[in-house]
């Protein structure tokens, strides 16, 4: 019998994922492979890279493909996003792109994946247009930036734009002939928005009160510069299994919600156990809230000029091992459920030649709390005679001219910089304490506020449907109907944060607000033969840091006209039955059964 004719499709196949195991496997050793190759159907054909996954090749991006490689010859079927990468590397994609937008046209198929490499998503059919996502390490911007902006919006965009939950910018309305001219225009921007989407590390945040907190125990814009411009100048860290997040938190007065982040750093002071004295950075891993779980304490202490290269080694072992066959269970976190994190661990340490410093949480000073309302309203600076003004942006939306006057008070009254908040708004730091009221009024006048009602303040929605194709419901709207509601009926005295998201990628982390919401299609009560109308899965009692939690399931698919009066009765119901002042609503919402709740939604709801 021929050993090279007359195979059938399956035994090819099982020939070429062979001589790809059998390479892998050598290459992982260190040993030579053996060819390459394998024999199909008598012909000769190359099966991918023979680098081992340790080893610096003349590409460094060959550690994806041998990734994707070890995979099939381990009987996986690569997903569409993989295949796509594989086959058109995306950042070989410009003169597409210049074509495209020549012709007018839109991505279609897997080109729409692609084309989000370089921060431009399609979003049809809620929007038929592109949004771009902009990148902004730890959040901080200059004010002719944001002024070039405002000029790209209203020329190429819809003439605003929206402050992201990772500090960051989107511009939306983007037509099919103009995101090359809009490309073009962030890098006369000195904006480099490359990897701001698909599978890869989005916009680094820190705490966005670094530099002027009386409060932080270290700076932190320093680092995520540091980190932003190492991923910049690595190509093999790009292009991962999914897309990746990475966080510092400087123990200041905002938190930089480094817990949700598939890598956050959080400054801790050291405190016994043989440490030398100073602050260093406690690594946790794996966070992911819309799939409900925190990132987890690893144990490992960093001094801080060793993060950006820890953080490196994490994200290249992920890309060797990252699940490159289901979409679902792609991030971090599967990798940690499966492998456990001492072998993780391992791994980093072979990744980097050297062992990591391991030590006891409780060698550490606990850390400071933050404070819920700092990100909005007045606030002194550890300058003497400085201060910052958060600016109030409920659900984060602004204008061209309201980006422009931003800019103009940052310039004429600050430093020229300004600083985006995972919070959906922004700071105007260093102003002299004799030009607040100047500054206040110039931010009324624009038509913004720097007050924030309790409610306000800890508003978040997602894009929603009027500009996501995936969401259930127009998240902004409903979070100014739920605000407008309750503030006509009651007056909190302490920060309740509410989050509406529009879908099961949870942009907004419903999971973590005090109150949080997921859009969902549900039968129309007056028409339950009809159409369906928009709704929400309600949550309780979910929170981050030192309040850290996943909310409970307190309603399910409830239309939206039923939640607006349900989310009253459940804040007043709070108002009523708290312990006093100083319990929180996470407090409160932990002391009371579900049953109790939806008890007290129900009866406060009828005199609300």
């Amino acid at each position: 019998m021929s050993a090279t004719n007359g195979f059938t499709d399956a035994q090819k196949t099982f020939l070429q994922g062979f001589a790809m195991g059998s390479d892998v496997a050598r290459a992982v050793r260190g040993l030579p492979v053996l060819a390459g190759s394998a024999i199909t159907n008598g012909q000769t054909v190359t099966v991918g890279p023979t680098t081992s996954p340790n080893s610096r090749s003349s590409n460094p991006c060959d550690a994806h493909t041998l990734a994707q490689d070890q995979q099939v010859s381990a009987g996986g079927k690569l997903c569409a996003e993989e295949k796509a990468k594989r086959e058109k590397p995306p950042e070989d994609l410009w003169d597409e792109l210049v074509a495209r937008a020549t012709a007018g046209e839109f991505p279609k198929g897997t080109d729409v994946f692609l084309t989000k490499f370089y921060g431009m998503f399609h979003v049809a059919p809620a929007q038929d247009s592109f949004m771009c996502r902009l990148r902004f390490a730890g959040g901080a911007m200059r004010s002719w930036q944001m002024r070039g902006l405002a000029d790209l919006a209203d020329r190429y965009a819809g003439g605003y734009s929206d402050v992201t939950t990772r500090a960051n910018l989107q511009l939306r309305e983007i037509k099919a002939n103009d995101p090359v001219h809009v490309l073009m225009g962030l890098r006369d921007l000195g904006i480099i928005n490359y990897g701001a989407g698909g599978d890869n590390i989005r916009n680094v945040t820190a705490s966005p009160l670094s530099g002027i907190d009386s409060q932080e125990l270290i700076e932190t814009l320093p680092l995520a510069r540091d980190m932003h411009y190492h991923i910049v100048h690595h190509r093999e860290l790009f292009g991962l299994p999914r897309k990746f997040n990475i966080a510092f938190d400087g123990g200041g007065a905002i938190s930089a919600l480094e817990d949700t982040n598939d890598i956050g750093f959080t400054a801790v002071r050291a405190a016994g156990d043989g440490l030398a004295e100073g602050v260093y950075f406690q690594l946790t891993l794996g966070g992911i809230t819309g799939h409900q779980d925190f990132a987890r304490p690893t144990g490992v202490l960093l001094e801080p000029k060793e993060c950006v290269e820890v953080a490196s080694a994490v994200v290249r072992v992920f890309l060797r091992t990252g699940d490159r066959t289901d979409r679902k269970r792609a991030r971090l976190k599967y990798v940690l459920d499966e492998w456990g994190f001492e072998k993780f661990l391992s791994e980093v340490e072979r990744e980097l030649g050297r062992t990591l410093r391991r030590t006891p949480l409780d060698a550490c000073e606990p850390r400071n709390s933050d404070h819920r309302q700092a990100h909005v309203g007045v606030h002194a600076q550890k300058q003497v005679g400085m201060s910052y003004v958060g600016v109030a942006l409920p659900v984060g939306r602004l204008s061209s001219d309201q980006m422009r006057g931003l800019a103009s008070l940052s310039d004429r009254y600050g430093s020229g910089e300004i600083r985006l908040t995972v919070w959906q708004n922004l700071l105007i730091p260093n102003i002299a304490d004799r030009d607040i009221d100047e500054v206040l009024v110039a931010i009324e006048e624009m038509g913004l506020d720097w007050q924030a009602s309790s409610i306000r303040a800890g508003l978040i929605a997602c894009t929603g449907a009027a500009g996501c194709k995936y969401a259930a419901a127009p998240t902004k709207q409903n979070a100014l109907t739920i605000a407008d509601y309750v503030e006509e009926r009651l007056e909190l005295d302490v920060p309740v944060n509410i989050h509406l998201t529009g879908c099961h990628h949870s942009c907004a982390q419903h999971y973590i607000g005090d109150i949080g919401l997921i859009a969902t299609n549900v039968e129309n009560p007056l028409d339950p033969d009809g159409d369906t109308v928009s709704g929400y899965h309600v949550f309780v009692g979910g929170g981050y840091g030192l309040r850290q939690g996943i909310g409970r399931e307190l309603f399910a698919s409830v239309p939206f006209d039923d939640v607006t009066p349900r989310v009253a009765a459940l804040l007043q119901g709070y108002l009523d039955q708290r312990l006093s002042r100083d319990e929180a609503f996470v407090d409160f919402a932990h002391r009371k059964s579900i049953d109790e709740l939806r008890e007290l939604c129900m009866l406060q709801a009828v005199t609300v």
